[in-house]
């Protein structure tokens, strides 16, 4: 299996899986942003998660930027878009997908 192909099949796990999670929430509790920062923060493990997973977004974001200006992506808005309505489960690799085909066109020149 190519590279590629399989950060495509880890955007759909990673598209997949939170989702698969936040929208019966979603459907229980409506969009109560309140509720879900209280639950998202309501002990010390999920607040562990919490933490970890925001610390994450701001490196990738870092990254993304970093990489993108290196290879002068054209769609390098594309995984910050998927950071802010999935996660990082979705950007990172998206992100590497979308960076794999810039370095793949680079070494096919």
């Amino acid at each position: 299996m190519r590279l590629r192909t399989t950060y495509i099949v880890l955007c759909l796990v990673g598209l997949l899986l939170p989702y698969s999670q936040l929208i019966p929430w979603l459907v229980e509790h409506g969009l109560n942003i309140d509720l879900f920062v209280e639950q998202l923060f309501g002990n010390r493990v999920s607040a562990f998660f919490a933490a970890d997973v925001l610390v994450s977004g701001v490196v990738l974001i870092v990254f993304i930027n970093s990489e993108n200006s290196r290879l002068r992506a054209r769609e390098k808005w594309l995984p910050i878009i998927a950071l802010l309505t999935v996660g990082v489960s979705l950007a990172l690799p998206l992100f590497l997908y979308l960076r794999e085909l810039r370095v793949e066109d680079h070494y096919a020149s």
